[in-house]
Formats: C-alpha cells, structure tokens, sequence
C-alpha cells in the first residue's frame, strides 16, 4: 500500500529516503484519482525498494497542494535521489506511463530505452 504524505511527516519522509519517489495527488472525491490509486499497488511490486511510492490527500494536506501548487487533480510526480522533480503527469495515465515517470527519477533507462536510445 502507498506511503500517505502528510503536512506533518512530509520533510522527514523525503529527507530520510535514499531512493526515487512517486507521488500522487488525489482527493477522494475525485473519479480519475480513484482510477489511479489502484495503480500504486502495481507500481510498488514493480520497483520494490528501488522507489518510495506515496500519496497525497490534497483535501487534508492543503501545504503540500500549496507547496506543488497543486490545482488539478490527479497529479503525479516523480522525486530524484537529488530531491529534485523530474517528471509530472497531469490527469490520470496508464501504469507504463508512471513506470516511465519513476524509471526517469531513478536513472534507469528501461529495457527499450537501453536498446534504442
């Protein structure tokens, strides 16, 4: 199950992980943030301790919306090691797309990329 960001544990989490983060903005009244949350589950399995996967009620967590200027939601972003953003998805996308998103953060350039360039 995804890590749940909050307001309060949100520093402490980002600056005490050593790998990737993926995080996704949602409310719970919101249909495409329904549709992605069940993809959280695929995207931890996939990347196992290779990335922190984490999620973030914007309708309990109003600094951390503030904070990405959040205005839209579902809202994905993908955290370097460098604590840096390197990909972001507005709307709801397919799980290969946050593959991508977390492969980006992570460096791994992913079998095709390898291959292909």
């Amino acid at each position: 199950m995804a890590f749940e960001l909050t307001d309060t544990n949100y520093v402490t989490t980002v600056e005490a992980t050593s790998v990737a983060l993926f995080i996704d903005f949602y409310s719970p009244t919101c249909g495409p943030c329904q549709e992605v949350l069940p993809l959280l589950d695929i995207l931890e399995t996939y990347f196992g301790e290779r990335a922190r996967i984490c999620k973030v009620d914007i309708t309990r967590n109003p600094k951390l919306a503030k904070k990405y200027d959040i205005k839209s939601v579902p809202f994905c972003v993908s955290i370097g090691e460098d604590k840096m953003v390197k990909d972001y998805e507005l709307g709801s996308a397919s799980v290969e797309r946050y593959i991508n998103m977390i492969e980006k953060a992570i460096g791994d350039k992913g079998f095709f990329r390898r291959i292909f360039g």
